[in-house]
């Protein structure tokens, strides 16, 4: 069994791509002129939209570096811990016991 390796773009060929969807032309036609897959092209999209919302690194980051830094890091631990509290109260559920209150009586 063959296995098939994953093809690896520069980030120039990505830009060239979501450059070429602002120009007008169709995912479909972008896919068949650069010789890809369409899901690739609506996955570059996608994240290329997306950059410029990310911290520090983005274009559209306001204010000092540091600060919105630590938003995207509270933002993703905060995220981490809700996933978390909604694990124990669904194991909490499965394992018959009741959660604990929030005034912790």
């Amino acid at each position: 069994m063959q296995v098939k390796s994953k093809k690896k773009y520069a980030q120039e060929f990505k830009d060239q791509v979501v450059a070429l969807l602002d120009l007008g032309k169709s995912p479909g036609e972008v896919a068949q002129d650069m010789e890809i897959s369409k899901d690739l092209v609506y996955f570059w999209r996608r994240k290329a939209a997306q950059l410029p919302q990310r911290g520090s690194e983005g274009a559209g980051a306001v204010g000092d570096q540091a600060v919105t830094d630590e938003l995207r890091e509270l933002r993703g631990r905060l995220a981490d811990l809700q996933l978390e509290n909604d694990i124990l109260k669904k194991a909490a559920v499965i394992l018959g016991t009741k959660p604990q209150s929030k005034s912790g009586r």
